[in-house]
Formats: structure tokens, sequence, C-alpha cells
């Protein structure tokens, strides 16, 4: 991809916001033009947020010199606005959003736009929004990821298959479910007996709708294409109530420390990995490029059917991870060996070369 060198270079230039607790962020400098401010979704989808975004995204405002402000809205719709309002009031003049759904997120933007704020739709595009840009994986790269592995940990054998969707309201998680249904309804062995969406990717409803999917299916279930870790740990935990993890294939994604250990000792099939250096590279690179007065570097558009529109893209590539490969984000810093490599886990660390 043509913006992917640029995020190199963004990633040494790049920028990084204050936490929400210190509004001022970064060192300003007398060149700076503007202020830039982010709005992260919660804690509970993913620990991704907090654990890699944020750090992520502080270090590279804060290296660049532009003050920003980094808030979570801790899955609250309400919060989001009221944190948006106050961040125009402190004068941002980029604000980058992960909406929690679209109705909102537009609304925001809308709101920002009249104040002549630019905004980005951060890894979840706001459908029928306003956003200048919108910076994410290709999603539905992730979804054909986890439909081609699950196939791959299932075999050519016939198997019953249950989807534990990500949240109805986050477009994403539309994208993820077709690119995966995609590969697999193609495969005539495999019959899907269960599917549904999870409220707000909430881990404890994930493992209630997984139990009930399993009571309903007398246990007959070969595999679980699991939006992400959080559902995907959420379905091994009643797999290992029924003596089953390990013999259920289930898929994840984002690479989270549980998720990482749970592919290293088989009970999840594999991860996806996408990597918050290079999509905050890509954020920070759009968002100084406008502080600026500049026009952002992207690789293409995404067509936001709602709002009728094409939006100017940067997409990334996501990668898909089986126990041979965590030694990869380890190595790019998607997590640390003394997270991943505690207890029990550390043998298998060895094994398959993660330091």
């Amino acid at each position: 991809m043509a913006a992917i060198g640029a995020l190199g270079v963004a990633l040494a230039l790049t920028a990084c916001g204050s936490s929400d607790d210190n509004a001022s962020g970064g060192s300003s400098t007398a060149a700076s033009k503007g202020k830039i401010g982010v709005i992260l979704p919660d804690t509970k989808s993913s620990a991704r947020w907090e654990s890699s975004d944020r750090p992520a995204l502080e270090k590279a405002f804060k290296d660049a010199g532009i003050p920003a402000v980094i808030d979570n809205a801790q899955g609250d719709a309400t919060k989001m606005q009221t944190i948006a309002d106050q961040m125009l009031t402190q004068g941002v003049t980029v604000l980058a959003i992960v909406n929690l759904d679209s109705d909102s997120g537009a609304a925001i933007e809308a709101k920002a736009k009249k104040q002549g704020v630019a905004t980005i739709d951060y890894d979840r595009l706001t459908l029928g929004g306003s956003a200048d840009y919108y910076v994410s994986f290709d999603n539905s790269k992730v979804g054909t990821l986890q439909g081609e592995a699950l196939a791959k940990c299932l075999g050519d054998k016939p198997a019953n298959i249950v989807y534990l969707n990500g949240s109805p309201t986050d477009n994403n998680a539309t994208l993820f479910a077709a690119g995966a249904h995609k590969v697999l309804d193609a495969k005539t062995e495999y019959k899907q007996v269960a599917e549904q969406a999870v409220p707000k990717w909430d881990n404890l409803q994930a493992g209630t709708i997984f139990e009930q999917m399993f009571t309903q299916q007398k246990g007959k279930i070969d595999g679980v294409l699991a939006a992400n870790d959080g559902l995907g740990n959420a379905a091994i935990a009643i797999l290992k109530k029924n003596h089953l993890e390990g013999k259920v294939p289930v898929t994840g994604q984002d690479a989270t420390v549980q998720g990482l250990q749970n592919v290293l000792d088989g009970s999840q099939c594999m991860t996806v990995y996408k990597s918050a250096k290079e999509e905050v590279g890509a954020l920070a690179d759009l968002a100084i490029a406008i502080t600026k007065g500049q026009k952002g570097t992207t690789t293409g558009t995404v067509h936001d059917d709602t709002g009728n529109r094409d939006v100017p893209s940067v997409l990334l590539d996501p990668k898909s991870i089986t126990a041979d490969s965590v030694k990869d984000v380890v190595s790019d810093g998607g997590a640390s060996a003394a997270e991943v490599c505690t207890g029990a886990y550390a043998e298998l660390c060895t094994k398959y070369g993660v330091s």
C-alpha cells in the first residue's frame, strides 16, 4: 500500500496524545496550528483500546509535539457526546472517534462540522456520518481470515458451526460476519446451526448466548466463529465447563494477551492481529497533516451506503495468527512476552519461540 510507507514516517514523526486527565496533552510548538481529540469507545469490547491504542496514540502525538486529548466513552453514547462537546469547547481542530453506533457518531460529526472541525472515523465507519477520513483495517478481510482459519482447523469433515457476531450497531461486525460467511457458506460439508450478534460486544452476554446455543444444540457444536478474542474466550469458558476446550475450534480477533494465550494452549484456533502501531500511525499521519493545513494521504475510498458517499480511507492489512506466529505479534510490540508468557504459558512460549 502506498500509504504504509507514510505510516512508518508517521510513527517516527507521529503524534501522540495526552490522557483524558490532561487536556493540554503533549508539548505545543509555535508551528502547531491545531489540537487533536480522540474518543475511544469502551474498555469491555476489547482490551486493545486502553492497552494498545491509547499508549500508542499518546506516544505518537507527544513525539510530534501536537497538543492532544484522549478520552474513553466507556460504552456510553451519551458520555461520548459529552466528551465530544468538551473537546470542541477546548478547541480541538481535528476530532477522531470510534463510534458506539452510527446514529450517535453521525450527530457528533455533524456538530463538529458546523464548528469547522475536521473529523476522522477511527477503526469503525460511521454510516450516514460526515467524517473527512476513515482509518481502519480491511474488515471484510478480517472475517475472511477467520473463516479460512476455522475451515483449516475443522478440516473437510462434516461440522456444525455457530457464529458469535459482534455488536449489531458496529458496521465492522457486519463486515467481519460477511467475510466469514463468504468462506464458510461455500463449504457444503459445514452446517450453520446458530448465529447471534452480541450487543455492545459484551463478553458476559456472549457467554450466556453461547451457553444457550450449546444447550439448544445438545452440545453438538464443532466450530465457533467468534468475532473477537473476548467473545471467543466467553465461548471457551463454556466449552471448558463441558470438558471440550481445545476440541472445538474457536476463532478470535485483536490478538489480546488472553487471546494469544488461548491460541498457544490450543483452546483457540486463531486470532487476527491488527497492529495498533500501524493504525495509530495512519491516524496520526492524517491528523497531523490536517493540523498543518495539508491533505492526508489515503489508499482509496470506502462507500457509505447510508450516506451514499465515498469516504477517503486508509485500509490496513490484518494478519492471521496461530500458535506458530504468536511470536510475530510480540516482536511487533502488539503484546509483551512478559504479559503472554506467565505461569503455565512460559513453557508454551519456549516451544513456539516467543521471547
